[in-house]
């Protein structure tokens, strides 16, 4: 008598187990892009992956294209990598972000928007992010968001009224130009769709 009892309760304990299993849900993929960005010919795109109940990796891209845009030098591509905690849910409401990425670039620095000097190199970078994602369907959620932190370049600085565009050196002997600066270097509207 106690061994078909024990033969039931075995039962019943693997299909509760596999049916709590069943129900829980599995990790979830979006894919995204800017739609702030888009218009202008800049794509921002990327993928974030649900890791656990709250937390979320996304890997993104930010390529500008334009060799000259308005005049200035502004081609960069950036990739980054970034970790987010959302206090609701994943992919839902409120949310932080801690990143780090790096970026090459072929651009103007503020200070020398219209003018001659243009500068071209690499950067690394590294910060945090807030944010808020609309839950629009199933499959649709809108992302809003804001980052910047540090970003540390490494360029070369460069002169096209000299016929050589020869090498400016800013500080001293060294072979490269460095520079750090605190600057917001990611946000914008992102349209993500769940695959």
């Amino acid at each position: 008598m106690k061994n078909p009892i024990v033969l039931f309760a075995i039962i019943c304990s693997v299909f509760v187990n596999a049916q709590s299993q069943d129900s829980v849900p599995k990790n979830q993929l979006y894919i995204k892009g800017n739609a702030l960005f888009l218009p202008l010919g800049m794509l921002n795109a990327g993928l974030e992956y649900q890791l656990k109940d709250k937390i979320t990796l996304q890997a993104d891209v930010f390529i500008s294209p334009w060799k000259s845009l308005m005049g200035n030098h502004a081609q960069i591509y950036m990739g980054n990598l970034e970790g987010r905690y959302y206090f609701k849910e994943a992919f839902h409401h409120f949310y932080v972000g801690v990143n780090i990425g790096s970026a090459v670039f072929d651009m103007q620095k503020w200070n020398y928007i219209n003018t001659n000097k243009f500068q071209r190199g690499f950067a690394i970078l590294a910060g945090a992010t807030v944010g808020y994602q609309f839950h629009l369907s199933d499959r649709w959620n809108i992302d809003v968001y804001l980052g910047g932190g540090t970003s540390q370049g490494f360029y070369h600085g460069y002169d096209e009224s000299d016929p050589d565009h020869v090498f400016i050196y800013y500080n001293d002997d060294r072979k490269w130009n460095k520079s750090g600066e605190w600057i917001p270097y990611r946000g914008g509207v992102m349209i993500g769709y769940k695959l």
